[in-house]
């Protein structure tokens, strides 16, 4: 089997398990009472022997998403039973699950603000020592 053939089989079931995670995980906030967080899984990276499945996931408010992850990462056997049972007709054998923040979108904003001159380094150097520590 080609890398071509591989790779095609890794995006197709990186997005099958993209698509019903978002699903699985943003039906388990609704009904643990967290109203007003969104969560999106951003990108879905299944490794060459399809046995593991990175989840980069986006969750707005952006406080919340450390305290979520935690929540996510502890119920990892169920969301990964869940998504067995939604998948079970496309895929033969369900990834384990390994979860990820995406913190692209803030990256992004950050570049976005430094950009607009709202912490532009030039007029106030401090930011940069800032920016170092971090």
């Amino acid at each position: 089997m080609s890398n071509v053939e591989e790779s095609q089989r890794q995006k197709k079931i990186g997005s099958v398990l993209q698509r019903d995670l978002v699903e699985v995980l943003q039906g388990a906030a609704t009904q643990g009472g967290m109203h007003g967080i969104l969560i999106s899984v951003s990108k879905v990276k299944v490794t060459v022997d399809l046995s593991v499945a990175k989840v980069y996931l986006s969750i707005f408010p952006n406080d919340k998403a450390k305290e979520l992850l935690v929540g996510i990462k502890s119920n990892t056997p169920l969301i990964r039973h869940e998504l067995a049972q939604r998948t079970r007709n496309q895929l033969r054998r369900m990834p384990n699950l390994e979860f990820f923040i995406d913190d692209s979108l803030e990256y992004i904003d950050q570049i976005d603000k430094s950009l607009k001159g709202q912490e532009n380094p030039i007029k106030d150097p401090s930011i940069l020592d800032k920016r170092k520590k971090s």
